[in-house]
């Protein structure tokens, strides 16, 4: 008993000082559970080692649990397994949208998921502009897939979310900014049980 006490007043201590104390109070409920928090859909080859990165270390330090592939997987996982069992686990996904997105089949097919599993998406447009994310020209997929793939585009680009030129914007700012409606989002969800 002394040593959850102990580690909860760690965690608050390790919080930011701008947070108030219902997002506290949001944080010490999805600490203690077993699925990832947030869901980070992203296209490796553009953001991997940015966006992503950041905003996983990031949300990671306020001790939340993001899922990042290449974070959170360990060899021998199954991917598919994995991916689906925290796509289906999370409360929130955030959507990194980047000039290559589209190309993939699978960025586009764990969007569908977070769509299908009616979660909050957090649109971050990445050197992109919303209204250019609709191209599915270069995906080969099945018709099925064509359907479910433009569907959940579709959601996303009509979904408010964060715009961010890399060569241009701050990108501390970006990353607190994501964090922060992350937060809030998961205040939402936890009040709606």
């Amino acid at each position: 008993m002394h040593r959850a006490t102990s580690a909860m007043k760690n965690l608050q201590k390790q919080l930011p000082a701008h947070q108030n104390p219902s997002q506290t109070n949001v944080l010490k409920r999805v600490t203690g559970q077993p699925s990832c928090d947030v869901f980070i859909n992203h296209r490796g080859v553009d953001t991997k080692r940015s966006m992503a990165a950041l905003l996983y270390d990031h949300l990671a330090r306020l001790k939340l649990r993001p899922f990042l592939d290449n974070r959170t997987m360990k060899p021998g996982d199954k991917l598919f397994d994995s991916i689906h069992d925290a796509i289906r686990g999370c409360k929130v996904g955030v959507v990194v949208f980047s000039p290559r997105y589209c190309e993939s089949y699978f960025c586009l097919h764990e969007l569908s998921l977070l769509v299908e599993s009616r979660k909050k998406i957090i649109p971050i447009f990445y050197d992109i502009n919303p209204s250019d994310i609709c191209n599915l020209d270069d995906v080969n997929c099945s018709e099925k897939d064509f359907l479910r793939f433009s569907k959940a585009l579709v959601e996303a680009r009509y979904t408010v979310g964060l715009s961010f030129d890399s060569s241009q914007g701050n990108w501390s700012e970006v990353v607190t900014k994501a964090a922060d409606i992350v937060i809030k989002s998961l205040m939402e969800v936890e009040g709606e049980k």
